[in-house]
């Protein structure tokens, strides 16, 4: 029977050896980050665009070491594990990155250590869904905005929670508010809404997730003279919208087919899904 193998620290392991402590910080506080990746036909999606956000992340907690973690080490880390794994196509990745050493809220180091896991997908492309989602809006927890909020920190308990009301309500994702009552993102993924035939999503500064395949998805429309505005968003425009759909890099688009009674088009999101799918892998 074939093992599954993590790497941690540039070590192999079986994926159910224990390698983490009791005094893991990312485990007691919530003290490190991660990283969700694709791998399709053996190569990894925008590794650039993910070491970036990796890198500024880690310099935001003040963790050392982000230097090294760029594309190269992406890519290399990745190809390392898939064939440790017999993995060779279709691939998601996550890159669990937290502050080694001792400390209690205040560390005693600032040395970063990772944690690398891989599963196998089924398909390669970014398959728009053939049945359209249903949202609610989750609004019982809304997200502080800070300067932490653009970053997949290991404190992730708004979408836990999130996902809690998803699954009571039987949704297919719910929508989560700010601190202001304003529309951030949803659990996994990036928001965009269709609006009088203008494309919106809300801003960084709205404490939504910089997501990957958010910056994919607007410098394709950029290049492809298709306008979409960053903006403050009201959760009312849900109910006016023509279309809503929703992205994130393991996914791509996908796009919404119903909030409450409200009932959604997907022209938009056929149309970038079929100009993401255009794009040569790399």
């Amino acid at each position: 029977m074939q093992h599954e193998y993590i790497l941690h620290n540039d070590e192999f392991f079986t994926a159910n050896h224990p390698v983490l402590t009791a005094g893991n910080r990312s485990f007691r506080y919530g003290d490190g980050l991660f990283e969700t990746m694709r791998m399709s036909n053996g190569k990894l999606r925008f590794p650039e665009f993910h070491a970036e956000r990796l890198k500024e992340g880690m310099t935001a907690l003040k963790m050392d070491g982000a230097a090294l973690l760029d594309a190269y080490f992406l890519k290399q880390k990745t190809a390392e594990l898939c064939k440790k794994n017999k993995l060779k196509d279709n691939v998601r990745f996550r890159l669990s990155v937290y502050r080694g050493g001792d400390g209690l809220y205040t560390p005693e180091s600032n040395k970063s250590g990772y944690l690398l896991e891989a599963s196998p997908l089924p398909e390669a492309g970014y398959e728009l869904n053939k049945k359209g989602l249903i949202i609610d809006v989750y609004d019982e927890i809304t997200k502080a905005v800070n300067p932490l909020s653009n970053y997949k920190t290991s404190s992730a308990l708004v979408y836990v929670m999130a996902g809690l009301y998803k699954k009571q309500h039987k949704l297919d994702e719910a929508i989560i508010l700010n601190q202001n009552g304003f529309l951030c993102e949803s659990i996994s993924s990036n928001v965009f809404v269709v609006y009088d035939k203008q494309i919106y999503t809300p801003a960084l500064s709205e404490g939504c997730i910089s997501g990957v395949m958010r910056k994919v998805v607007m410098e394709l429309a950029k290049a492809n003279q298709i306008s979409i505005i960053e903006a403050q968003l009201n959760p009312e425009v849900l109910r006016e919208a023509e279309e809503v759909f929703i992205t994130n890099a393991l996914g791509g688009i996908r796009w919404v087919m119903g909030y409450g009674r409200k009932r959604y088009f997907n022209e938009a999101s056929k149309t970038l899904s079929a100009l993401l799918n255009q794009m040569s892998v790399g």
